[in-house]
């Protein structure tokens, strides 16, 4: 029992850390233990295959079966640890150094498969860990992204964002300036701004657009094809604002309104009313379809009559206003106020004679410009021109500030007043006057001109020679003055530029330089052919011999009115000395003679003397020439003056575009002084102008 226990032991030791010593006598029987092993293990083998074969037929055989295979190696296991003989561990194990071998390899294996195990759990528990430490570091990441996002958003452009966020709710409304009023001379309203009702709509909001572009042409007046066009806007979902009619009458509008049409609305907006029918609307001029200027005065001192619109801001969202969130960011500043030169009264009564003049003369139209003498500002200044239906009507665009035209005969008077300015000539001297002067004969440039009127190699003084108007006589008389020096007195006069007024379109005429007259130019231009001057330019310059030689550029603004109600001077018009004041008071008692006993005689007036001189230009035609293909002509009449002769106050000009040429009233003493003597009796009513003392106007004809 001693040596089976120890024996025991031993086979037990063998499995944990020391080998222990084998027998003799197990040894000894190794080899048979051997053979009988390997038999067991085929035994064993085939039962296992027996058992698998049987397992595939039925899963109940199978664990019958397992469980019987199970029991019966518990119960052999059992007895042979039961009994331990060595026959049984040599039976089982065969000898001692087989038993080891078998015993180190299931100890090798076993460490082994723990080695595999411990490796795989470490290889798994480091993969863990590094997942572990990667989703920490990508959570890292992602927290100091958001933290340095959130800190660019609130902190470093908070202030811009929230700006942007603020603009896309907000809602910039204009609020339009009232546009200033522009008075006449005595303070009467000549064109002003009143609220009127405009006609909207909101695509966005309208449900059959054809429908309602039907509906509203039937009350606004729209005509077929604007009916559709209507529609097409009503159509385009893309804005939410088109105009539908601007300006439209009050109880139209309200009609309008009243059906509450879906997307249709009504807006307040000033609106430009000429008072008084449109008088002087060639001054004034007009605004466009939304409040700015675009011609005369409207335009040209646009900046200052609009003012500063304000600015109103809503937000919205959804389209929709917020309510509480209006508020004015920007007051609108009113336009300034202007005060014209114009008398309106004197507008008037110029408008109707003009319009008069020109209708019983079947002339194609005429203009007429009424100066105050020491100041330049203009009283009154109409054009009047017949349509494509034959109606002579008065124009809105300021025709004698923009077109220009070869004044004919009334270029006598700088010719004159040239020649006696610059000491060449007296009004006493005598010239020998042919009723035909050959210029440049046998030249180039040879030209025959013929005098204002037939006659023969006449003796002429200068004074005679300017009152009857000569061509012939001016020419030899200005000559001596050199065409560089006329040029020069031309200039002073104020042709060939733009005056100071600067009026939108207002033409500079046209005077070439002395050096660039060619051939006849040289003599023509002394008598009003070779440059051109518009009406405003002529009566400007006749106006420097009323001046006493000096030379003031016409005005049209008097004053400005800002918005607290200040009036403000407007400044003084340029001024300069063209002849001395002896030049021109020889030449004011010639152009009084004019109207005596010259060319001008249709211009007296009772009780008071006038000074003026004719003037009868022709037109060139589309040939390039004065005379049309079948020898007609068509001509220029004017007549420009002063009064009172003595003591000027009012210079005025009325000229006559194109009169019938078969009629005797073609000229300036009979197209345009009949006009002129009008306005002027008109002007001293108006103006309250006196006579000097002992003028009683021209004496009675015999």
């Amino acid at each position: 029992m001693e040596r089976r226990r120890q024996s025991s032991t031993r086979v037990g030791t063998s499995r944990g850390t020391s080998r222990p010593k084998v027998s003799s006598t197990t040894r000894q029987s190794s080899t048979s233990a051997a053979a009988s092993e390997t038999k067991a293990r085929r035994k064993v083998s085939d039962a296992k295959r027996t058992t698998k074969k049987s397992a595939t037929n039925t899963s109940t055989t199978k664990k019958s079966r397992s469980n019987s295979s199970s029991r019966s190696r518990s119960v052999a296991t059992g007895s042979m640890s039961k009994k331990r003989p060595k026959q049984a561990l040599s039976l089982l194990f065969g000898n001692g150094s087989d038993v080891r071998r078998d015993e180190d390899a299931d100890s090798s294996s076993n460490r082994r498969g723990t080695k595999k195990k411990v490796a795989r759990g470490q290889s798994t528990a480091g993969l863990g860990r590094t997942r572990f430490h990667v989703m920490v570091v990508i959570g890292l990441v992602c927290m100091i992204g958001l933290v340095g996002r959130s800190f660019w958003v609130q902190v470093a452009h908070g202030s811009d964002l929230r700006a942007d966020g603020l603009q896309q709710r907000q809602r910039f409304t204009p609020i339009p300036a009232a546009r200033g009023t522009i008075f006449d001379r005595d303070g009467n309203e000549m064109a002003i701004t009143v609220p009127s009702l405009s006609i909207y709509a909101n695509p966005q909001s309208i449900i059959d657009p054809s429908a309602t572009a039907h509906v509203l042409a039937q009350l606004l007046g729209i005509d077929a094809v604007a009916e559709v066009d209507l529609a097409a806007k009503l159509a385009d979902q893309s804005t939410t604002f088109v105009y539908v009619q601007r300006f439209v009458d009050e109880n139209v509008a309200e009609a309008v309104l009243s059906l509450n049409l879906a997307g249709i609305f009504g807006i307040s907006e000033p609106k430009r009313v000429e008072v008084a029918g449109g008088l002087a609307r060639n001054v004034v001029g007009r605004t466009d379809p939304f409040g700015a200027g675009s011609t005369g005065i409207e335009l040209q001192y646009d900046k200052m009559l609009r003012g500063q619109d304000g600015e109103l801001v809503k937000e919205a969202s959804n389209g929709r206003s917020l309510p509480g969130t209006t508020k004015i960011v920007n007051d609108a500043r009113p336009g300034t106020d202007l005060v014209l030169t114009i008398d309106r009264s004197m507008q008037y009564q110029v408008e109707q004679i003009l319009l008069a003049r020109v209708e019983d003369l079947l002339a194609k139209g005429g203009n007429a410009v009424v100066m105050d003498t020491t100041t330049g500002e203009i009283l009154a200044i109409a054009s009047v021109r017949r349509n494509d239906m034959g109606i002579a009507e008065l124009t809105s665009g300021n025709l004698a500030a923009v077109e220009a035209y070869e004044p004919g005969s009334v270029a006598k008077v700088f010719s004159v007043a040239a020649t006696l300015d610059s000491g060449v000539s007296t009004i006493d001297r005598v010239y020998d006057v042919p009723g035909v002067y050959i210029f440049d004969e046998g030249q180039k440039y040879e030209k025959t001109i013929k005098d204002a009127y037939p006659h023969d190699l006449e003796p002429m003084s200068l004074r005679d020679i300017f009152v009857h108007s000569s061509n012939i006589g001016t020419l030899l008389a200005a000559s001596e003055v050199g065409s560089p020096r006329l040029h020069d007195y031309l200039d002073g006069f104020g042709f060939g530029k733009q005056s100071a007024l600067e009026f939108p379109g207002e033409t500079a005429g046209m005077l070439k330089q002395a050096v660039n007259w060619r051939g006849s130019e040289n003599a023509t231009i002394t008598y009003g052919y070779g440059f051109s001057a518009s009406s405003l330019q002529l009566v400007s310059a006749v106006n420097v011999i009323a001046n006493d030689g000096v030379y003031v550029s016409p005005r049209l603004v008097k004053a400005t009115i800002d918005e607290k109600g200040s009036m403000w001077e407007a400044p003084a018009g340029d001024t300069h000395r063209v002849v001395s004041e002896q030049t021109a008071t020889t030449m004011q008692s010639l152009m009084a003679a004019v109207v005596c006993e010259g060319t001008g005689t249709r211009a007296q007036i009772d009780g008071i003397s006038v000074a003026g001189k004719t003037g009868t230009g022709y037109k060139i035609q589309d040939n390039g020439t004065y005379e049309n293909e079948d020898g007609s002509r068509a001509y220029f009449a004017t007549f420009v003056g002063f009064l009172p002769a003595a003591n000027p106050q009012i210079s005025i000009l009325v000229s006559i575009d194109e009169p019938d040429p078969s009629s005797r009233d073609r000229f300036g003493g009979t197209a345009a002084a009949p006009a002129f003597a009008k306005i002027a009796a008109m002007a001293i009513h108006e103006r309250s102008i006196e006579p000097t003392a002992g003028d009683t106007g021209c004496p009675a004809v015999g």
